[in-house]
């Protein structure tokens, strides 16, 4: 990075990418050892009553569903946690520009990009683990007045449309990644990083969000079927 000489402290490209791997990784391995020497702390009072609140809005949260979908279960929760710690970088990146900045009156050609690239992969990355727990945004005019059993079936039904997206957004990410990698694309800033990594991340986090539906979908068959059972009894 000679081109960079005379700007001060810069990041280099490589270690940017890596420690956004690897940091996460070492911090949910810690985290991991660490919980399995403590037992299982019980669930709170406020924490029972959540749960209960969204089992009501949408009973397949929930639903153990089988082994596929614990797999995919487990790839979303791991991978929303992973890119949640990306937060952490963001915030000491932050503070060390407002340091350079007004103290040393050295501000950074790179913090800021960083910042905006590390946001825009994490809302990229996170829709398989949102959808894992309900936290996306639904239209509930119609969903809130069904019995439990109608919004499974609600849920089924608006599948169609959920897949319609999903499998688009895979098949637009993928052309927009393999376009831009055999270019090499760049970002127009002075610190000039690449851009194929984040639109790789792009076509990654399609793919998880639709298995994450997949698993959704499974689960509510499942859920529908047993309730239509449990309604016959």
């Amino acid at each position: 990075m000679n081109e960079l000489q005379g700007f001060g402290f810069v990041v280099p490209h490589w270690a940017y990418w890596g420690w956004l791997a690897i940091m996460p990784l070492t911090y949910m391995y810690w985290l991991n050892r660490k919980e399995s020497k403590k037992k299982a702390e019980p669930t709170t009072p406020d924490e029972e009553l959540a749960l209960d609140i969204l089992a009501e809005e949408d009973p397949v949260l929930h639903t153990e569903g089988n082994r596929l979908t614990r797999i995919i279960d487990k790839i979303s929760d791991y991978s929303g946690v992973f890119i949640a710690l990306w937060t952490v970088n963001a915030v000491v990146a932050y503070f060390y520009e407002v340091v350079m900045r007004y103290v040393f009156n050295m501000p950074t050609i790179w913090v800021h990009e960083a910042s905006f690239l590390l946001f825009g992969m994490q809302y990229l990355m996170t829709g398989a683990y949102a959808l894992l727990h309900g936290a996306h945004v639904r239209v509930d005019i119609l969903y809130v007045k069904l019995p439990p059993r109608g919004r499974v079936g609600m849920d089924i039904f608006t599948s169609v449309f959920f897949f319609i997206f999903a499998i688009a957004l895979m098949g637009t990410s993928w052309v927009f990644f393999t376009s831009s990698y055999g270019m090499n694309e760049t970002t127009l800033e002075t610190w000039g990083i690449q851009y194929w990594p984040v639109k790789l991340l792009m076509f990654t986090g399609a793919v998880l969000i639709t298995l994450a539906g997949l698993s959704k979908l499974i689960k509510d068959i499942m859920l529908f079927r047993l309730m239509g059972e449990g309604n016959k009894q």
